[in-house]
């Protein structure tokens, strides 16, 4: 099998990937009727290294997105101006070094995790960004709050998530953010399904809800007809990850 050499991710390589890239998805948000300027980009880091994010940040990207608090602590000195969302899945006892770390958070799963972060969000001064994560796939194991409880609870003002939601003082819940199967057909009903998931939150919580993260490289398009805010792409900026053995 022959391995195509990956070009060295110079600024100027990554600036030439992402100029069209944002040119394409804004105009695909205009076709559908949107602000072009209603998303923004997060730059998935995640398997390069602190090299590659310097590279992103002299291109000018200003938004990365990392799955994993250890590895992302050397990356964050790298470009320490730069905002830093965490997309991965975090663990309870990882919350309070992701709040030093990251402004961000899009994947609070439970509503346990969400009081977790409001706790220590309160003791150490923090003012965290958080989304709700959903699982749309109704898979055993994934991520997120599994949406035949979340579709109710979103809807009822005085479930116990609108209840913490609406109580949260430190952190700031921003949106709903969700991933969808590789399977073409089913990724524009996800989408429409977190969209409309997040108006009837914002409806029974009064809260703005802004954001929706959702679209990676393969799906970015649909999601940004679909109302995508927040665009979590890492292939089509820096290619495929390096293989760590």
């Amino acid at each position: 099998m022959q391995v195509i050499q990956e070009p060295p991710l110079t600024p100027e390589l990554i600036r030439s990937r992402y100029d069209p890239l944002l040119a394409r998805l804004r105009q695909v948000a205009e076709e559908a009727g949107r602000d072009p300027g209603a998303f923004r980009i997060v730059a998935v880091t995640k398997g390069f290294g602190a090299d590659v994010v310097r590279a992103a940040a002299s291109a000018g990207l200003a938004a990365f997105g990392e799955n994993r608090v250890q590895e992302a602590a050397d990356k964050i000195a790298a470009a320490p101006d730069a905002e830093w969302h965490m997309i991965g899945r975090l663990q309870s006892n990882k919350v309070r070094p992701a709040l030093g770390l990251f402004g961000t958070v899009h994947s609070v799963d439970s509503v346990a995790l969400m009081e977790r972060v409001e706790r220590i969000a309160q003791d150490e001064g923090h003012r965290p960004r958080i989304l709700l994560q959903v699982d749309m796939t109704g898979r055993e194991g994934r991520a997120g709050f599994p949406v035949d409880e979340f579709a109710p609870a979103v809807g009822d003002s005085t479930s116990d998530l609108v209840r913490t939601l609406r109580g949260l003082a430190a952190a700031v819940p921003m949106g709903l953010m969700t991933m969808a199967s590789p399977d073409p057909g089913t990724q524009r009903p996800t989408f429409a399904r977190l969209r409309e998931l997040r108006d009837r939150l914002r409806e029974a919580s009064g809260l703005p809800l802004p954001e929706l993260s959702m679209g990676m490289t393969a799906d970015a398009e649909t999601a940004v007809q679909e109302g995508a805010t927040l665009l979590r792409l890492g292939t089509a900026l820096f290619g495929p990850r390096p293989d760590h053995h």
